[in-house]
C-alpha cells in the first residue's frame, strides 16, 4: 500500500462514505452553483427544494416559476441575485445545446471546450463535473484540493493549483465514477473544512 493511498483511507475512516455529487451534467452544474458560499446541508436542502418544484432539468427550470425558483434557490444562503442568474445562464447553454451531456462524455478535448460557457463552474468545478457527470479519470484539483496535498507533502510549496492531474489506473473492482470520484470527494472536502476552520 503506497503513502497514498494510505492516507486516503485515513481520510474515509474520518469522515465516512460521502455522498457522491450528481452523475446529471445539469444537476451537478445546479449542485456546483448552489455549492459557492454555501454548507453541504444548505446547497442539499436546496437542491431537495429544487426537485420539490421539479426544477431540475433545463426545460423545467426555465418554465418553473420566478418565485418558486428564488424561494428554491435562497435556502443555500446568500448570493441569492447571482445564484439566480448563474442557474438562467447555465439553463440557456443546455438549452441552446441538447447534445451538452453527450459531448462532456465524449472526448476529453472536446468535454472541456464546451463547458467553458458555463458559469460559475472554474476550472475545478469543470473538472469535478468531468469527473463525476462524464466518468473521466481526472482529478480536479482546485485551491483547496492544492493545499491539502501540500500539507501532505505532494506538489511545489508554492501555494498554485494545478491545472490537471490524470489519475492514473483505477482499481477494476469498483465502478468507475466511484474508483477516482471518492478519494477526490474525501479531499475536497478535507480542503473545504480546513480553509473554513482558519
Amino acid at each position: 500500500m503506497s503513502r497514498l493511498e494510505r492516507l486516503i483511507g485515513e481520510l474515509e475512516n474520518f469522515y465516512g462514505r460521502l455522498p457522491v455529487p450528481p452523475a446529471d451534467p445539469f444537476t451537478l452544474f445546479v449542485w456546483e452553483v448552489l455549492s459557492v458560499h454555501s454548507t453541504p446541508r444548505k446547497r442539499d436542502a436546496a437542491l431537495g427544494a429544487l426537485k420539490r418544484v421539479r426544477a431540475l432539468t433545463p426545460d423545467s427550470m426555465w418554465r418553473v416559476a420566478q418565485k418558486k425558483l428564488e424561494e428554491s434557490v435562497a435556502v443555500a444562503g446568500p448570493y441569492l441575485e447571482q445564484r439566480v442568474r448563474a442557474l438562467k445562464t447555465g439553463v440557456e447553454v443546455f438549452r441552446r445545446s441538447p447534445r451538452l451531456p453527450a459531448v462532456i462524455r465524449g472526448p476529453l478535448p472536446a468535454a472541456r471546450r464546451a463547458l467553458k460557457g458555463l458559469p460559475r463552474m472554474g476550472e475545478g468545478g469543470a473538472y469535478r463535473m468531468l469527473l463525476f457527470a462524464a466518468g473521466h479519470p481526472v482529478l480536479p484539483v482546485d485551491a483547496r484540493l492544492s493545499r491539502v496535498a501540500r500539507r501532505l507533502g505532494y506538489g511545489d510549496k508554492q501555494p498554485r493549483c494545478q491545472r490537471l492531474v490524470h489519475a492514473g489506473p483505477p482499481s477494476p473492482s469498483l465502478p468507475r465514477r466511484q474508483r477516482v470520484g471518492a478519494p477526490a470527494n474525501r479531499s475536497i472536502r478535507l480542503g473545504r473544512e480546513r480553509s473554513v476552520s482558519r
